[in-house]
């Protein structure tokens, strides 16, 4: 991998710095929706339903600084949890890059174009609901937020050099 190539190409998540690691978010808010797990069969069932503080128009935190204080559930996400936690979206760029995968087109790094993650549907924007507003969760289960959009092609596999 030439050194021209970009970051999340050349380099493992835990290599990143901390501006590259943040920039890898997609700003789709699917991880700030509410997720079920099944206690019999451990499957994770999605919903529609974002956390309070998720913004629904920009699909980001409207308090990112201050979230864990007023998210107890809130999770950091760091590389070495990446290896622990199976809810992130298929479409998460922290998840593709952790799987040896290139960020899609979509993805912001790749257009430069923050917006571009919402033109593609990818994003909450428009289908997700406040949990201020929402009734039990089980109401809200939705596929969507668990699924690689068909319509979209999955990203090619990077392959790196290992010094």
């Amino acid at each position: 991998m030439t050194d021209d190539a970009p970051f999340w190409k050349r380099k493992s998540l835990g290599e990143m710095t901390k501006e590259e690691w943040e920039s890898l978010c997609d700003g789709c808010g699917r991880c700030c929706l509410h997720k079920l797990r099944d206690d019999e069969t451990d499957e994770i069932h999605y919903t529609n339903v974002a956390c309070r503080l998720l913004d629904l128009e920009t699909c980001r935190c409207s308090d990112y600084m201050h979230r864990f204080r007023k998210v107890r559930d809130c999770v950091s996400l760091t590389p070495a949890l990446m290896e622990e936690i199976d809810w992130l979206p298929p479409t998460c760029g922290y998840r593709l890059v952790h799987e040896g995968r290139d960020l899609p087109e979509w993805h912001p790094l790749r257009s430069g174009n923050e917006e571009s993650v919402h033109q593609a549907h990818i994003s909450g924007q428009g289908r997700i609901v406040s949990e201020r507003r929402a009734g039990a969760l089980e109401d809200y289960v939705a596929d969507w937020p668990g699924e690689y959009p068909s319509s979209l092609p999955l990203p090619p596999l990077i392959r790196r050099h290992k010094p």
